[in-house]
């Protein structure tokens, strides 16, 4: 890997993209046809050897955070950049769990005989090719690796620039556990230079790529829906929505606002707005604004009238994900004005509802068109791990073949396989 001291440029990109996306490519035949014990067995030694290596992994993080010391990154992006002994034995974890998983691969999917006598069989395969393009979280490079292992595909990563000498290490990891598994390492591929031009490239591969799933806020997202002639994946961001019914039980409601937004502000799972029914409003903000002494709140004009002291909320407000300890807050007359609030401005990812009227939820959950909708419960559950993938890829907020947290199971595709003796077609 190069030392950046020789960043490749212009031509040498779009050269070096080629390379690696045949090399997936032949990696991805490969590793269609290994077993599942080979996959698992890949992942268990990846697994040690993020573990053997932690003071490696956590030096190499520690240049990168040295990197943007004096960039004025906010708290929320040094956070998601940040690894932690912990955190890389999460990391480690993720790895073990996804390899305890059943495999993906080779279920019937559906089966059915024709009055011809031919059998007809749906069964899982992998994908392909997958480009990886993430911001800022390194462990995001461990567990999109991971996760493409488990599912059969090679995958090319293309990290934030920011986050490129722990993804080295991490990338090194993998290929370790690839290799203890008799399995090639360029099945797991690092895009190994700070140009953006890499992007581009990745995004107009059309002859090796076969999914780009992009991951990062809405600049990256626009470039990928811009540029790509690659079939995307799309991760958009996460302004996310609670919702308190003048049912909630409102000790319930404050301990659930408190950690889907304070637990980590930096994720895409958090909540960024919480609406709250005028009837309860009065008893549920002031208890909110303590259990949330570190949080700027920003109010509409009736949830001012009750804590004077919150900030004006504008129109952006609804529309921004702040990943910050800043929350806005909006009064509502009813579910109806909830539910038209919050698909107003809703990105399509997470969304909560408060209540114990188990209708009111239900009505809610039905009517939010979003890729998760929570009931009783904070919106930082959305998280592959915390649904039993061991980890994710990130969350699919379109419609279209994935949806949600997606997991091994979703970096599937399917074939049909047609058992005859003989027929003809007349």
């Amino acid at each position: 890997m190069n030392d950046m001291s020789t960043e490749p440029k212009g031509s040498d990109i779009a050269t070096i993209v080629a390379d690696l996306g045949q090399r997936a490519k032949a990696a991805a035949r490969d590793l269609s046809m290994a077993t599942t014990a080979q996959r698992n067995l890949a992942l268990t030694e990846a697994a040690k050897a993020l573990r053997a290596k932690t003071a490696d992994i956590l030096a190499a993080n520690d240049k990168d955070l040295e990197s943007i010391r004096d960039s004025g990154k906010d708290a929320a992006f040094i956070d998601r950049l940040k690894l932690t002994d912990d955190r890389v034995a999460a990391m480690g974890d993720a790895l073990d769990a996804i390899a305890a998983q059943d495999d993906p691969l080779g279920r019937t999917l559906a089966t059915f005989d024709r009055p011809n006598g031919l059998r007809i069989e749906r069964i899982s395969v992998p994908i392909g090719v997958i480009a990886m393009i993430y911001e800022s979280r390194p462990n995001v490079g461990s567990d999109a690796g991971a996760l493409c292992i488990k599912s059969g595909n090679a995958v090319i990563l293309r990290g934030g620039s920011e986050s490129l000498h722990s993804s080295r290490v991490i990338v090194a990891c993998l290929a370790q556990g690839l290799a203890a598994a008799g399995l090639p390492e360029d099945a797991v591929q690092l895009v190994d230079t700070r140009d953006r031009e890499a992007v581009k490239a990745l995004l107009h591969s059309t002859d090796t790529v076969d999914l780009v799933i992009p991951r990062g806020g809405r600049g990256l997202v626009s470039l990928v829906q811009r540029e790509a002639r690659v079939p995307t994946l799309l991760h958009l961001d996460g302004n996310n929505h609670t919702y308190v019914h003048e049912s909630a039980d409102i000790e319930k409601a404050i301990g659930i606002i408190q950690n889907a937004k304070m637990r980590r502000t930096g994720i895409c799972g958090a909540t960024e707005c919480v609406v709250v029914d005028a009837k309860i409003a009065s008893q549920v903000l002031p208890l909110m604004a303590v259990a949330l002494n570190d949080c700027e709140l920003r109010g509409d004009d009736a949830a001012r009238a009750i804590l004077p002291d919150m900030v004006p909320a504008t129109d952006d407000d609804w529309h921004t994900e702040y990943l910050s300890n800043i929350l806005s807050v909006k009064i509502v007359d009813d579910a109806d004005a909830a539910i038209a609030f919050v698909q107003a401005h809703s990105s399509g990812h997470t969304d909560a509802i408060v209540a114990e009227d188990a209708q009111a939820a239900k009505r809610f959950m039905t009517a939010i068109d979003s890729a998760v909708v929570m009931h009783n419960a904070s919106t930082q559950f959305s998280d592959g791990g915390e649904f039993g993938m061991g980890a994710e890829i990130g969350i699919a907020t379109g419609k279209m073949h994935a949806r949600g947290p997606v997991g091994a199971e979703q970096l599937t595709s399917f074939k049909y396989f047609v058992h005859g003796d003989g027929q003809q077609r007349p």
